[in-house]
């Protein structure tokens, strides 16, 4: 009997604590990397505090990438606060000036595309949800910093072995790694732009390999 009412106890604590936490207007993030004034920090947890900044930098994408990038509270809920996504921001002088997410692939099971890929179902791939630095902050290596500690933590997960991602057609040309081009759309979220579906091989990153993207038409 006692051991059946301490069981429950900790279950309400436990549900009290996750309900403490989805409820939080502050978020809870760990820096991860600085530079001076420029720092990056994983995004445990996305608070009610963050919100205006996120969607404001969102706004960016919109241009290319439809307006479904543009984030609302409830897509911030559903992808940054998922379990099993990884978040990161990246501030300068406190202030959000961009952020990557990766979201488990399975999470998108209401995309055609995604529920197509070889790997869906098998919890090993992580897809890039959104990748954007403001434009005042680009060609410094921000961006290149946060998307070298997203790859970096991305692959000490040990049940992820690929990521993957919307790019314009032609980008993946210049990531370096195993790069594929899986598939490719012609007309992109509505925008009448190409792009092209990649995926990553993060298990094959220990050694040195080239880019493979076998769709692109080099001239």
């Amino acid at each position: 009997m006692n051991n059946a009412i301490n069981w429950i106890i900790r279950l309400n604590s436990s549900l009290m604590d996750q309900l403490s936490i989805s409820n939080s207007t502050n978020s809870d993030s760990q820096i991860i990397a600085s530079s001076g004034v420029f720092q990056i920090e994983l995004l445990k947890h996305a608070g009610e505090s963050d919100y205006s900044q996120l969607i404001e930098i969102s706004k960016s994408l919109e241009k290319d990438y439809g307006e479904k990038a543009v984030l609302t509270k409830t897509t911030i809920q559903k992808y940054f606060n998922k379990a099993g996504s990884l978040p990161f921001i990246a501030r300068y002088r406190e202030e959000i000036i961009g952020y990557i997410i990766g979201v488990p692939l399975e999470v998108l099971s209401h995309e055609p595309w995604a529920r197509m890929d070889e790997n869906f179902g098998k919890g090993n791939t992580l897809y890039t949800y959104a990748f954007v630095i403001q434009s005042e902050y680009k060609g410094n290596g921000y961006a290149k910093m946060l998307k070298r500690v997203f790859l970096s933590w991305a692959g000490k997960r040990d049940n992820v072995n690929h990521i993957t991602g919307h790019v314009a057609n032609g980008i993946s040309a210049r990531f370096t790694g195993d790069i594929r081009i899986v598939n490719r759309i012609e007309d992109w979220q509505g925008t009448g732009k190409a792009f092209e579906y990649y995926r990553r091989d993060l298990s094959k990153e220990k050694s040195p390999l080239k880019n493979n993207p076998p769709l692109i038409t080099r001239t």
